[in-house]
């Protein structure tokens, strides 16, 4: 029995490395999105923890989700 190496499986190994490696762009957006919501929250948290708005774990929510939306408006514009 004989063995003969073959390399068409090196395609896939490169894509999985490369997928590893490299940051798909909704990562990044996420990546920016929560330094965006950091600051954000920072700013408003007494607000939003007052009890005037919104129930507070649904407006970070939302405000986490508008910051990532942003962040990936601005890598796209740039």
């Amino acid at each position: 029995m004989s063995f003969t190496f073959t390399a068409s499986g090196q395609g896939v190994q490169d894509l999985i490395v490369g997928a590893s490696i490299y940051f798909p762009p909704l990562f990044k957006a996420v990546m920016l999105g929560f330094f965006i919501w950091l600051f954000l929250h920072r700013l408003l948290r007494d607000w939003m923890y007052s009890g005037e708005i919104w129930h507070p774990t649904l407006m970070d929510l939302s405000l986490f989700a508008l910051s990532v939306s942003a962040a990936l408006v601005i890598l796209i514009a740039w």
